[in-house]
């Protein structure tokens, strides 16, 4: 069964669950995904589907990815590829359409996104590092201070905190719950914020650590 659908981060609102509470949310529109690929340990190994989401346009499809997708029976290459691995062999195939009821209100889920991008940041702002005195005279404000000893070791630690590029790396946020499902629209809503900027592509998942033992 697959459980997992790639989509895209549409924006934060607020919406009331059953109890009158007010809940922050994020919408996401996920899917609807087509199975571009099926693999099984007979044919590559270990078993896995393909999804694609969203139309690439044609000038910017190579004949490769023309090909790949004309096999599915797909019209237009996908804009994004991701494949899900599964412990046993597949019974989808190629060309079939995977939509939010993979999902329902009120399970668990994982996020994964690509968090925005800082560009370089210092000490203060990328690591929370809380800098010298902010009186006049200091001339030590926002510095990154000492970053190691003398003789011994007589170098910088690894994994020492220091300036650099912030942001712009894969986090998957966990067990975040599902309050609504708007399945004409394709849309999940998921309560709290998620990696990512406003348009940005993300992977809504089962939870794989959060969920009820059997």
């Amino acid at each position: 069964m697959i459980n997992t659908l790639i989509g895209k981060k549409i924006g934060m609102t607020q919406v009331y669950d059953a109890q009158n509470v007010l809940v922050p949310v994020t919408v996401v529109e996920a899917g609807p995904n087509s199975v571009v690929q099926v693999k099984t340990v007979a044919t590559d190994g270990y078993n896995a589907v393909q999804l694609g989401f969203s139309a690439k346009k044609a000038k910017n499809t190579s004949k490769a990815e023309i090909a790949h997708a004309a096999k599915a029976g797909l019209e237009s290459a996908p804009r994004v590829l991701s494949e899900v691995r599964l412990a046993e062999t597949p019974t989808q195939k190629a060309g079939d359409v995977i939509t939010v009821d993979a999902f329902k209100e009120g399970q668990l889920v994982d996020v994964i996104g690509v968090t925005k991008g800082k560009g370089f940041a210092g000490v203060v702002k990328r690591f929370r590092a809380a800098g010298g005195p902010a009186t006049h005279g200091s001339m030590f404000h926002r510095r990154i201070g000492s970053i190691g000893m003398r003789q011994t070791p007589g170098r910088t630690w690894k994994n020492q905190s220091m300036p650099g590029h912030m942001g712009q790396v894969k986090r998957t946020l966990q067990n975040l719950q599902v309050v609504k499902i708007v399945a004409d629209k394709n849309l999940i809503l998921v309560k709290g914020a998620i990696p990512g900027a406003n348009g940005d592509d993300v992977i809504v998942r089962t939870a794989i650590k959060g969920q009820p033992k059997a």
